[in-house]
């Protein structure tokens, strides 16, 4: 499915000239839903992460006895499960969504000289020793970045079904994720599980910065392309044939 590409003349006039602006449609209905889902998902699996990880500190500092917050404790965990079973599925969404959606699939493109060039060209502009960069519909490094919070992401999913499917060692759940217990024992997952968690906060925390930092000095309508699916450039991106067919038409998102 084809989608034009809707010109405008930006409101404000930098330097006493009119810049002209265009949208690009990239982001498909699939990557927007599994986005806000696993922003929400990330949030509860975190917040209620943390009680389970310390379940006897409750309220501001003060210790009480557990039996008199089981319940309590125990709706925070059946609250973390459920939200795992969410990011789950909308993991699964996100990957039907690449295959059908050509826009979906700007991840990095490892086997192209031009990739690293452009990398270290966006690298040295965040380091603030290049003025700035080539426009693109996702920079190197966000391709980067997605790769590396899709990997995190997938960490969790695995040692946390294999933890949750521990209470029955016979089950059907046991079976397919219990051979991550063998090597180290259970123990060692819950290290695992926790420490990916705080590099998924991390990460987390960076990318808001980067957006916000984008939106405010590019200019792209960073923050509002996860609602409306467009981004605003100036330029002609520099991957812009990342979304374009055999006879060149730019393919929706």
């Amino acid at each position: 499915m084809t989608v034009k590409e809707r010109d405008f003349l930006e409101t404000y006039i930098p330097e006493g000239k009119q810049v002209h602006l265009s949208r690009y449609y990239i982001f498909s209905p699939f990557l927007r839903i599994f986005h806000w889902t696993m922003v929400v998902c990330i949030v509860i699996l975190f917040a209620t992460g943390i009680v389970i990880m310390t379940p006897m500190s409750m309220g501001e500092g003060q210790y009480v006895a557990l039996n008199e917050w089981h319940l309590s404790v125990d709706w925070i965990r059946n609250l973390h499960f459920l939200a795992g079973f969410i990011l789950t599925a909308a993991f699964l969404f996100r990957i039907y969504g690449y295959i059908i959606n050509k826009g979906d699939r700007l991840l990095p493109n490892f086997f192209k000289m031009k990739f690293w060039d452009d990398l270290v060209e966006v690298m040295l502009h965040y380091c603030l020793l290049k003025y700035s960069h080539k426009q693109f519909l996702r920079n190197p490094m966000a391709r980067m970045s997605y790769l590396a919070i899709y990997g995190l992401i997938f960490v969790e999913m695995l040692t946390g079904f294999a933890m949750y499917f521990q209470v029955n060692p016979t089950g059907v759940g046991a079976t397919i994720f219990g051979w991550l217990t063998i090597p180290y024992g259970e123990m060692a997952l819950h290290v695992v599980h926790h420490v990916v968690a705080w590099g998924i906060f991390l990460f987390a925390a960076i990318h808001v910065y980067m957006v916000v930092r984008a939106d405010f000095m590019e200019r792209e309508g960073e923050i509002s392309s996860m609602i409306s699916g467009t981004k605003v450039l100036a330029h002609l991106p520099d991957d812009i044939n990342d979304i374009r067919d055999k006879s060149g038409r730019i393919i929706k998102g």
